[in-house]
């Protein structure tokens, strides 16, 4: 692992050191690798490719590449699902990733071959070295990661769907397998407490050093289930079995049951943490644990505050980095929270976020950044994503050499994420509007907020009926929840593992929006421009309609 990742870091320091080169390069490549697809061809690459210097090949790209969002590609991917090839790159996909776009289907990312082998393979590598880096005894015990089911169904070629990390996870070689506290098939529990059950059962019996999981809120469900579980984990380890109550298909039990042997020592000295402690931690029964890695960018805070003092003192809680199911943009380098963006790896341009309204903005290349700003990241891929628009705020930190160091801030353009759900407002307006179909109930206004400290979304509603009981209101969330869940296949997710609760319906006084307003305007808000999203994350919007609460 030592060496693989040092020749990844070696790359990795020789293109730092004139990022503005490798740009140019990467951007070539690309243009090389899809100039034959139908998508190259009709934008012209091999025409940008005959640039003779960078200026003109950004320029060039800019002219025949308008920016892209998903809903631009989404007719060129479902031609390759179709079994189409040579669409937007050369051959097929070698599999999709799945997750939540801005209407009710969800986006099928494309990963090709190109990109898997040459750019997540080999960043993976890397990544795994870092935790070398600044703890060397992190590979000396078990690892317990948590990643997607690798394979969740197929496009109507064949070609399957499924979790990128699960894949990598499922294809690593042997001897990496071996350091994980769990086989792969544990992901495959469609039961997201079986699926935590087990996850913990198994790697509470061993020593872990470390622990990968991108959602921090998955590491507070995680220590739920110890909670509830930690005497039924202590018989399970005594006897070598897994619990029979659990909703596991046989099949996967089968798979998992080589795992366990009877071990009443481990039992016994678990027992003795909870006589000794009470509440059982991480830092109790892995005292050796080296790193942790999660986001801690963005939203997340707010979780890694409901964990804090629960691990070892000298263990590394390492920055998950820049990392979506479009691309793994960078890797954490300098043990701060700061993403190193890969320049010989990914094509990357930015908008100020000052310009984010502007309907032609100036594209900055990775060069020009600034310390201290903030931008909207757009990327271009070997797979199939052409100057596409991420919706992610990032601000610039520093630098590593001469590639600019960045930290994810928050998701912009109508999308709220607590915990990675990545929910749109269209997406919430028309969960409502069914709701309302649904129930027959109506509504003269509503809205809704993320309530990160409970990690649900309070919604407010002004009922058309003002005689609505708050037993109707509450039923009528659980109608709005539903749809939710229908229209955003990463809500339902987060949902189904805990990592979202129950959304909170509260009744609005009469003509709420037309007292809000009033307000807004009193405190200085120009009439003529004045507008409302109907969900934010903004604690003084929020705190305006608490007010507007019916008693």
């Amino acid at each position: 692992m030592g060496l693989v990742g040092k020749i990844q870091l070696h790359k990795l320091n020789k293109a730092a050191k004139n990022c503005s080169l490798e740009q140019e390069k990467t951007l070539r490549g690309i243009l090389e690798y899809a100039k034959d697809s139908e998508w190259g061809k009709a934008h012209n690459f091999a025409k940008i490719l005959e640039a003779k210097n960078a200026q003109d090949l950004y320029s060039l790209w800019q002219q025949n590449v308008p920016a892209q969002d998903y809903e631009d590609l989404r007719p060129f991917i479902e031609r390759h699902k179709n079994g189409e090839e040579n669409v937007l790159f050369p051959g097929k996909p070698k599999m999709y990733a799945t997750t939540s776009g801005t209407t009710k289907e969800p986006k099928w990312i494309p990963i090709t071959n190109e990109y898997y082998e040459n750019v997540y393979s080999k960043m993976t590598r890397l990544w795994l070295y870092s935790f070398m880096m600044h703890r060397p005894k992190v590979f000396e015990g078990k690892c317990v990661s948590i990643v997607g089911k690798a394979i969740e169904g197929a496009a109507p070629d064949g070609t399957v769907y499924g979790s990128v990390s699960g894949v990598t996870q499922r294809d690593c070689p042997e001897f990496i397998k071996g350091l994980y506290s769990a086989p792969n098939a544990v992901f495959k529990i469609s039961d997201y407490r079986a699926r935590y059950y087990t996850i913990m059962r198994t790697g509470i019996e061993q020593n872990v050093h470390l622990v990968v999981t991108a959602n921090p809120s998955t590491i507070v469900e995680m220590q739920n289930n110890v909670n509830e579980f930690f005497d039924d984990y202590v018989k399970d380890i005594e006897n070598g079995t897994l619990n029979a109550n659990l909703k596991i298909d046989d099949d996967i039990r089968e798979s998992l049951a080589p795992c366990y042997k009877p071990n009443p020592k481990r039992a016994a000295e678990l027992r003795a943490l909870k006589e000794k402690y009470g509440t059982v931690l991480p830092k109790h029964y892995w005292p050796e644990l080296q790193v942790l890695t999660t986001w801690k960018c963005g939203n997340t805070h707010v979780y890694m505050d409901k964990f804090a003092n629960s691990f070892p003192k000298n263990m590394l809680h390492q920055e998950f980095g820049y990392f979506a199911s479009e691309c793994r943009a960078g890797l954490v380098m300098n043990g701060a929270d700061d993403t190193v963006l890969f320049p010989h790896a990914h094509y990357f341009e930015f908008v100020r976020v000052e310009d984010m309204e502007n309907a032609n903005p100036r594209f900055y290349q990775l060069d020009e950044l600034e310390v201290g700003k903030r931008y909207l990241i757009y990327v271009t891929t070997y797979a199939g994503l052409y100057r596409y628009n991420m919706n992610d705020m990032i601000e610039v930190t520093g630098h590593y050499k001469t590639i600019p160091t960045i930290q994810f801030l928050q998701k912009v353009n109508g999308i709220i994420s607590m915990t990675g759900e990545k929910l749109h407002e269209r997406q919430f307006i028309e969960a409502v509007k069914n709701a309302e179909k649904e129930t027959g109930i109506s509504t003269k206004f509503f809205v809704g907020f993320a309530d990160l400290e409970l990690s649900t979304y309070r919604i407010y509603v002004e009922f058309a009926d003002q005689d609505t009981t708050q037993e109707t209101a509450d039923s009528f969330g659980k109608v709005i929840d539903k749809h939710l869940k229908a229209i955003n296949c990463e809500y339902e997710s987060k949902r189904d593992s805990f990592r979202v609760k129950d959304p909170i319906i509260h009744m609005l006084q009469k003509e709420s929006f037309e007292t809000y307003k009033s307000r807004c305007i009193d405190q200085g808000a120009r009439d003529g421009q004045f507008k409302l999203n109907l969900l934010m994350q903004d604690e003084k919007r929020h705190a305006m309609f608490k007010d507007l609460i019916k008693k």
